[in-house]
């Protein structure tokens, strides 16, 4: 697990849910629901409509929409639901792009976070190609100071693993690890922590950037 991360994880979820109680907004209220799961929330979310989307076509209708929330647990009534639609289905025609809702529901972050978790991003892809994977770690990631690893429980490679889950879609761990999945469970992290200086710093101790 990342320094910190788990700590963040759970602050965050726990700030989430007081949030719930004050808010209206129901995309708001939507947002704090998956980030009450925990960074991978949101993610976990998208992984469920994307099963959803048969025809492959990214987009989802109201009744898709409304079987997601269900499906996912999540608790909202359907005049909240219409609403949260009508919000992303911005040309009315009676879709939406779940890509969009998906960017549009992660916590905003500013530019200075998105480069610093950007910065760790390509200090990881070691290849470049805009995917880590067990590979690039290799050189980058050190399994050695790892307690399973020490204790033989473990390989290198199930460490290497291990950590590229915690990143990866919580119902779709292919062991491979997207800018968008990365950027996704750094803006849950983010979430919890109130200033800019701080997020970087973290970030910076954590990848030592």
């Amino acid at each position: 697990q990342m320094p910190g991360t788990a700590r963040h994880d759970r602050e965050m979820a726990i700030q989430a849910k007081r949030n719930l109680s004050k808010t209206t907004d129901p995309v708001e209220r939507l947002r704090l629901q998956c980030l009450a799961r925990g960074s991978a929330g949101i993610k976990g979310l998208g992984r469920v409509f994307r099963i959803m989307d048969d025809d492959n076509s990214r987009t989802l209708d109201f009744k898709e929409f409304v079987k997601g929330l269900n499906d996912y647990a999540m608790m909202i009534d359907k005049e909240e639901a219409q609403q949260i639609f009508r919000v992303f289905d911005k040309d009315g025609s009676g879709t939406i792009d779940f890509d969009e809702f998906l960017v549009t529901l992660r916590p905003p972050m500013s530019n200075a976070r998105k480069e610093i978790i950007m910065q760790a991003f390509r200090k990881l892809d070691k290849t470049g190609d805009g995917i880590i994977t067990i590979e690039d770690l290799r050189g980058v990631y050190n399994a050695k100071h790892h307690p399973k690893y020490q204790n033989g429980d473990w390989t290198e490679d199930q460490v290497f693993r291990a950590f590229l889950d915690n990143f990866d879609s919580p119902y779709d761990k292919d062991g491979k690890v997207t800018t968008e999945e990365f950027m996704n469970y750094y803006a849950g992290v983010s979430a919890s922590i109130d200033t800019d200086v701080y997020f970087i710093v973290m970030m910076k101790n954590a990848w030592k950037l």
